[in-house]
């Protein structure tokens, strides 16, 4: 069976302004897709969706209950059928901090981001996705789901249950054509370290300096691309990525 083409879906990409989420948006557009670009950021997304044809902005805040559930409201009328999620956006400010030693306010608003705000957004897109029986949900969840990595409590928490949370959703999908992607990147080159330390740059760069190699964000933007264009048939249901100097 030939492997599925992006050309003409419709996809809705979470902190797309950045990072992942702009490396995966971009690869849509370059397939062919129509992409909804949701992110807080208004000031970064706005240019970035006019440099991408077939590309709409959203300006969203995944935490904002109401904005998120009315979210396909706000959108034209023939992109509200989505045709793939891709829940990327999240943070870690505050982190890499001892549990004890951190703030309780930043420890609740990694959780309510990373996992809670996923779930929002799941939870507004998917009922669609069943009714016209077919969607794709990838997930971006992180090594840390699985790995134990010590003074990252709450981003580690947060994405374990992103991680359980794709599993039982691939399981209550199981007899819809629908698919579960998760996608647990290693070390990835992005601005996520930047804001933990609350936009110390010169922190991120002795960050990465101490590991010698990390992914960039197009890494895992194809393996993304990889998972969805398989044959309908098949579920890529989990992609654990790491740089080549890890394990």
């Amino acid at each position: 069976m030939a492997d599925a083409s992006l050309e003409g879906r419709v996809a809705f990409v979470t902190g797309a302004a950045s990072g992942i989420g702009r490396a995966i948006a971009t690869g849509l557009v370059a397939r062919g897709a129509r992409v909804v670009l949701a992110d807080r950021d208004a000031a970064t997304l706005e240019p970035l969706a006019a440099s991408l044809a077939g590309s709409v902005p959203l300006v969203l805040d995944i935490n904002d209950g109401p904005a998120v559930a009315a979210c396909l409201d706000r959108m034209p009328e023939p992109l509200r059928a989505i045709d793939i999620l891709v829940n990327n956006a999240g943070h870690d400010i505050g982190g890499r901090t001892r549990f004890d030693l951190g703030s309780a306010d930043d420890w609740a608003a990694i959780i309510e981001t990373n996992l809670i705000g996923l779930m929002r957004v799941t939870r507004a897109i998917l009922p669609g996705m069943i009714a016209r029986g077919r969607g794709d949900i990838v997930n971006m969840s992180s090594i840390s789901a699985l790995r134990l990595v010590p003074d990252q409590a709450p981003y580690s928490a947060s994405k374990a249950g992103v991680h359980m949370l794709s599993d039982i959703l691939r399981g209550e999908l199981a007899e819809t054509p629908l698919r579960v992607i998760e996608i647990m990147p290693g070390l990835t080159r992005t601005n996520i370290v930047a804001t933990r330390h609350r936009g110390d740059q010169e922190a991120a760069e002795r960050y990465f300096e101490r590991f010698g190699m990390a992914l960039d964000p197009e890494d895992i933007a194809r393996c993304a691309f990889f998972a969805l264009e398989q044959p309908a048939h098949v579920q890529v249901a989990q992609m654990f990525v790491l740089p080549t100097n890890r394990w």
